[in-house]
């Protein structure tokens, strides 16, 4: 006995139709779009300098401890304990630490460029942190 065939035809897709039609249903698809509550370019911009004065000047003298420490120790000018190489390097990533949060926090957020030091920002900066984070923290707490 024989099966009877379905009568559906098959539908022979090309690569180029397949992806074709792949391209229309997600382009139909519409997403709203969310506003961007972001940094300004030129806040990270005022940032990104200060990061690199506070932070990778101290980042740099700390790696170039063990070079000057090794180029004394090996031409013989005087003997360094380890101890003293490794706790120098690690004060200066210390200080690079701090000189990075100092440079976030220390960025006016004003069109026009706050003071040199940037000290008068740190508590307004600090606010604007905290309410970052608290929808956040929120939104976890209401779900518990």
């Amino acid at each position: 006995m024989k099966k009877k065939q379905s009568k559906k035809k098959k539908k022979n897709y090309t690569e180029k139709t397949a992806f074709a039609n792949l391209e229309k249903t997600y382009n139909s698809e519409t997403t709203p779009k969310r506003s961007t509550s972001g940094i300004p370019k030129y806040v990270a911009d005022r940032m990104a300098r200060r990061i690199f004065f506070t932070a990778g000047i101290p980042t740099i003298l700390g790696m170039s401890v063990f070079v000057v420490s090794y180029i004394i120790v090996t031409r013989n000018i005087a003997e360094i304990p380890p101890s003293s190489t490794i706790a120098i390097s690690a004060l200066f990533f210390l200080l690079g630490l701090a000189g990075l949060s100092f440079g976030i926090l220390s960025a006016s957020w004003d069109k026009e460029p706050g003071s040199f030091f940037g000290i008068e920002n740190i508590p307004m900066n600090i606010q604007r942190a905290k309410a970052a984070f608290k929808p956040a923290t929120q939104n976890f707490e209401e779900n518990r």
